[in-house]
């Protein structure tokens, strides 16, 4: 990969620009946060070759949300599995609205 390649890639939310240490400053927060959000299953951050701990910006976006609750006060196992329930009931209202979408396309369609 040359450093063009690179540089394009920043701007993929997916691709895992961050060290620990850098995503843990940018969070505010500590890198053992970072590990326990990873341990709970909230996030699995990929490895570079030397096996050190790497983040995206959809990654850190989700540690802040984890931060966010547990600065509140609730525990770290409890913010992650709320995070959790958030992710999967936007998925099921995407899902349902699409449903909807085509149900009434279909509706239309057969009343013609």
């Amino acid at each position: 990969m040359t450093a063009d390649d690179s540089f394009g890639r920043l701007d993929d939310d997916d691709y895992p620009a961050y060290t620990m240490g850098r995503a843990a400053e940018m969070l505010g927060t500590t890198q053992g946060f970072l590990r326990a959000i990873g341990e709970a299953r909230l996030i699995t951050p990929l490895r570079s070759e030397g096996g050190h701990r790497r983040y995206s910006g959809y990654q850190l976006r989700i540690a802040a949300r984890a931060r966010e609750l547990v600065d509140q006060g609730t525990p770290i196992e409890a913010a992650c599995r709320i995070i959790i329930l958030e992710d999967q009931l936007e998925e099921a209202q995407r899902i349902n609205a699409e449903y909807r979408s085509a149900a009434s396309r279909n509706d239309t369609s057969t009343s013609m």
